[in-house]
């Protein structure tokens, strides 16, 4: 029956016939637009019937989306794991080089590749397939360029941990972490395009079964390389970094093989050298609205650490920001799901599923949150002894329990939310959003309440929560108050604007 379909897809369109019948995703899609539309059939029956659809494209995006970000996450604290049954120093050393240097860049080049994101999500919908294709390398040529400066950073990191008042033997020995993390940069620089070009067909599952068997490599070679070999940290980052480029070439021969990926990827082309100063420009804006969120709770715990007792505050917030950052990646698996379908739908000129989609992706990923936040509260006093079983920090994390309930409740939320900024292409406006929300309300608040009210970490995330629920807010109003037959228009604006700046240099 796929075979059938497929056949269909390839034959050429004739005037006055209707289109081939689209992909699965792109069936359901209409569909829905069709169900919102039928005003012969009672409203609740329509809303009945759409809400089924809507959950089960979600289920199919949401559930791999979350897998491969838990697996790519483990990847990390495995490495970090096998690093520390080396020593103290080893296990600070890739703590700091993982959760600074190295999160730098992860920020920076997921950011930028988000922008592809848009744009392959919006061309898919309209039906335009092979710029998807030209998108993807585009995106990987300006990931790669950024790349360059990164790399300055990684080879002079030991200079800069010092000037930030590291230890010389700590700094020397995430230096060397960081060395083997090379490779990684442009592993970076070429798995995001594509992971989002893959996303934007609603082609999950294949980047989660191979996220999976990388992990299973990854642990295997680690302790090969830590334990049998003895090259210590430079080895667990070298790994680290082949086990990127194991997802990179897997998820690439996966393009070129998969008969899905036939239309949106017809080969290399001089087009993807085209128009790169715009493309460069929603890049950046892309970056920067991920990378403010990304650094914002970071900068929580840099704060905390100027408090008096600073080893019980970055004891409790480091079990708190590893439930959070757990709970968070249910979040970022419905992040996807929201920019695709809503990209998708504004693509294919279809403003109720559109809408639609917004409202039921924001309610599932809130009442899971909600659902996460009621159990903290009740495990408030024991959730800390599975990490330790010191009773000053349990005392610690339960007192910091009601902050971090709410931190969970808007990470459910304000995620999508960005997602479906990205879906629509409002990174411009989002990045003005999180400046003043995150960097003008919340940090000075948290900083006040922390320091000059004597409330410590719990005053500083306190504060921090406050701006966090502005933005919130602020993209709550802008997305339930949006036209969303204006943005269907302004997408099909810019994929014929994106359409004519990508004609060929050169005659292919």
């Amino acid at each position: 029956m796929e075979a059938a379909q497929d056949n269909r897809l390839k034959q050429p369109l004739i005037e006055g016939q209707p289109p081939a019948p689209a992909p699965l995703g792109e069936v359901v899609s209409t569909d829905l637009e069709q169900i919102l539309t039928d005003d012969a059939v009672p409203l609740s029956t329509r809303y009945k019937k759409a809400t089924w659809i809507e959950l089960k494209l979600l289920n199919r995006l949401a559930a791999p989306a979350i897998i491969v970000y838990l697996l790519n996450n483990l990847l990390n604290m495995s490495t970090q794991i096998f690093c520390g049954q080396l020593g103290n120093l080893e296990l600070a050393a890739s703590s700091l080089a993982n959760n600074g240097v190295q999160l730098f860049a992860f920020g920076v080049m997921l950011g930028m590749g988000s922008a592809v994101e848009t744009l392959c999500g919006q061309a898919y919908g309209a039906h335009k397939y092979e710029m998807l294709g030209i998108y993807l390398q585009r995106s990987t040529i300006l990931l790669v360029a950024t790349g360059i400066p990164l790399l300055f950073i990684y080879i002079f990191s030991k200079p800069i941990l010092l000037l930030l008042g590291e230890s010389r033997d700590v700094a020397a020995a995430a230096a060397l972490f960081v060395y083997g993390l090379i490779p990684q940069i442009f592993a970076y620089a070429a798995n995001f395009p594509i992971q989002k070009f893959l996303q934007a067909q609603s082609i999950v599952n294949p980047s989660a079964y191979i996220a999976a068997g990388t992990l299973v490599v990854h642990i295997l070679l680690t302790w090969v390389t830590v334990y049998k070999l003895g090259w210590g940290l430079f080895g667990a980052a070298v790994v680290l970094s082949l086990s990127w480029w194991i997802i990179v070439v897997a998820q690439f021969a996966y393009i070129l093989i998969t008969p899905k990926c036939k239309k949106t990827w017809t080969g290399f082309s001089w087009r993807a050298f085209h128009g790169l100063w715009d493309f460069l420009k929603l890049s950046t804006a892309s970056a920067v609205m991920l990378c403010l969120e990304t650094w914002y709770f970071q900068i929580l715990v840099l704060i905390a650490g100027n408090l008096p007792n600073p080893a019980v505050a970055l004891d409790s917030l480091a079990i708190c920001s590893t439930i959070l950052s757990w709970v968070f990646m249910i979040a970022v698996g419905f992040n996807a799901a929201a920019s695709v379908r809503v990209s998708n739908e504004l693509g294919a000129g279809h403003p109720k599923s559109a809408a639609f989609s917004v409202v039921i992706v924001t309610a599932c990923s809130t009442i899971i949150a909600i659902l996460f936040a009621i159990a903290l509260m009740l495990l408030r006093h024991k959730i800390s002894y599975m990490f330790t079983g010191g009773a000053v920090v349990a005392d610690a994390v339960s007192d910091l329990a009601p902050v971090l309930a709410i931190s969970l409740v808007l990470n459910g939320i304000q995620p999508v939310l960005s997602g479906v900024a990205v879906g629509c292409g409002w990174q411009s406006f989002v990045a003005y959003v999180n400046i003043g929300c995150y960097y003008v309300v919340g940090i000075p608040i948290g900083c006040l309440l922390g320091f000059k009210f004597n409330l410590g970490v719990k005053g500083i995330w306190s504060g921090m929560i406050g701006g966090t629920m502005m933005q919130t807010l602020i993209l709550l109003w802008v997305t339930f108050r949006t036209d969303w037959n204006k943005e269907v228009e302004k997408a099909r604006k810019r994929l014929d604007k994106w359409e004519e700046i990508t004609q060929p240099l050169l005659k292919e």
